[in-house]
């Protein structure tokens, strides 16, 4: 499949999806944003097991591609002289809410978090706004040592729309959440490492290599049974520890009952490198 704004490639199982519109830093604007989910509805439903997302150029995502979107609806006070959470509340209650063009940009971190097979992110330079999103939503995160990271919407009057404020606050806790969100202050992957953002900092040179390096390594374990892993950590955020134990038995139960399993079981009692499938 050909495409304007990124490009993607398949190596030993891995599907390499790159942002490529250097000249706007690899901004994610409607186009862009069709094109990814285009081309990870390709990859689910591909032989690929791992998503391996990058930037071109020095950037990762710079943000949201912000030609057109003052025209995006005109500006308005809400009814009476409601304070903000009450505006909102009135506005969810008459369902108001129509869908526009920054939908479809909010949308792909959302697409990615929903993503079945493994998902690593290398993030080679800045990562801002709904650029940051794009991080986080992948399973691993790994950065050049120049990667930065901002929660930036509030630069533009705008709140963090792409489900940061339910990720982060799981990974990095209330204040460092709002201190990102409230100041849209960047900080370095040393930093986003430190906050559990990051998993691995290398190089600018060392992050490709060795984010394909994780990708194809993964890809060549059992896919199957990371798919269902990922399904239960998701959920273990939003249930106890009971359900979440039940969850687990079940999946086991799914487990169990693979090619990848048996090979495993014979793999260890043959004392030889396992030959999984992913399935």
């Amino acid at each position: 499949m050909s495409y304007r704004l990124i490009k993607t490639e398949e190596k030993e199982g891995v599907f390499i999806l790159t942002l490529n519109d250097p000249a706007t830093r690899n901004a994610l604007g409607v186009d862009m944003a069709k094109e990814i989910v285009e081309a990870l509805d390709g990859f689910e439903a591909s032989a690929s097991r791992v998503l391996l997302i990058t930037g071109s150029g020095q950037a990762f995502c710079s943000g949201a591609n912000l030609r057109g979107l003052e025209q995006m609806a005109p500006v308005s006070s809400p009814e009476g002289a409601e304070r903000s959470w009450q505006a909102l509340e009135h506005r969810q209650a008459l369902e108001l809410r129509q869908m526009g063009p920054i939908d479809h940009i909010r949308y792909v971190p959302y697409r990615i978090w929903q993503v079945q097979k493994p998902t690593v992110a290398a993030v080679n330079g800045h990562a801002y706004g709904v650029g940051f999103g794009l991080a986080w939503s992948c399973d691993i995160v790994l950065a050049a040592e120049q990667a930065s990271f901002s929660e930036a919407f509030v630069r533009i009057g705008l709140v963090p729309a792409d489900g940061s404020c339910w990720v982060l606050p799981r990974v990095i806790g209330l204040s460092n959440t709002f201190l990102l969100q409230y100041t849209a202050e960047a900080i370095d992957s040393a930093e986003a490492q430190r906050m559990g953002v990051v998993s691995r900092v290398y190089s600018q040179e060392q992050l490709m290599p060795e984010a394909l390096a994780l990708a194809t390594r993964l890809a060549g374990g059992a896919t199957y049974a990371m798919g269902l892993t990922k399904y239960l950590v998701r959920r273990s955020l939003e249930t106890g520890f009971r359900e979440a134990w039940e969850t687990a038995g079940a999946a086991q139960d799914l487990a169990g009952r693979t090619e990848d399993h048996r090979e495993g079981l014979r793999a260890f009692l043959e004392k030889r490198r396992p030959q999984f499938k992913g399935r």
